[in-house]
């Protein structure tokens, strides 16, 4: 490894001629490169895979129920089945799959029972911080919601599905990172990440763009200008709104009174439903 080229006498030195070694450390071998590069085109594979799943599940095209078959997918894309069950690993982890024993891997379905649950939970995650928003007097949100008024707006004047459920989703998001409270957003963003696309998609079944849009100008308004004492309750109230009004005729909220629904400018479900007949 190391060379002698002249004498000691002449002064001269041992030359190291080893592998290069730099600020990285050791230069690895050809192999070794070949391995990094292969593990990193792998990954790239997966992560190609589990977008074009995302993907299809949030159009629609993977139905709630339907089994995905690794092979087909790995066809459909010219890839090993490899990248493809790490890519259902990553999705099973968000909840958007479930790999059943001996039967295989299924979009999650996602019952009457779960949506009332998910509902609820999210109307008082949702409520707890908007207080937290509300309490914080070095939060000036106002315009930040209104800008994300504006977004949806843009969104039904082009009559965008996809542009308004995005800016849907980053208003709530904004009122979640605006709380300052790190587990209540991890929390929600877990929590909604898997199901809102399947809410969404049966919310906006119901009701066009222009009724939603003007459905979340009344929610901030609600947001903003609701005294902070009551405006967990108002949230709560917004969200079995929602519920009662799309998904199921009895709601899930027990303890709320239908005579509430005539507070804070919000509709009862029923005026929503027989405007929509009229």
């Amino acid at each position: 490894m190391f060379e002698n080229n002249n004498s000691w006498r002449r002064g001269s030195h041992y030359r190291y001629s080893g592998p290069l070694i730099g600020r990285a450390g050791i230069k690895k071998s050809t192999s070794e490169r070949r391995a990094v590069t292969l593990k990193k085109r792998a990954f790239t594979l997966s992560e190609r895979v589990e977008a074009h799943l995302r993907k299809a599940i949030y159009a629609g095209k993977l139905r709630p129920g339907q089994r995905i078959i690794e092979q087909d997918v790995a066809a459909e894309l010219n890839v090993s089945r490899g990248p493809v069950r790490e890519a259902l690993l990553r999705l099973e982890r968000d909840g958007l799959v479930v790999t059943t024993s001996r039967r295989g891997t299924f979009i999650r379905d996602i019952s009457m029972a779960e949506i009332g649950v998910i509902f609820r939970m999210r109307a008082k995650l949702e409520g707890l911080c908007v207080r937290y928003m509300r309490e914080n007097s070095g939060v000036d949100i106002d315009e930040t919601l209104r800008l994300q008024l504006r977004n949806l707006k843009a969104a039904t004047a082009k009559t965008s599905e996809k542009e308004f459920f995005l800016a849907d989703m980053e208003l709530h998001r904004t009122i979640w990172k605006a709380a300052h409270q790190p587990i209540l957003y991890r929390t929600l963003n877990t929590m909604m990440n898997p199901y809102i696309f399947i809410i969404a998609s049966v919310y906006s079944t119901r009701l066009p763009l222009a009724t939603r849009r003007d459905s979340h100008g009344r929610y901030v308004r609600l947001v903003l200008r609701t005294p902070v004492a009551r405006v967990e309750q108002e949230v709560e109230r917004y969200f079995e709104e929602l519920y009662s009004a799309f998904f199921h005729p009895r709601s899930p909220f027990s303890s709320f009174s239908p005579d509430h629904w005539t507070h804070g400018n919000l509709e009862h479900p029923e005026s929503v439903r027989q405007r929509n007949l009229a």
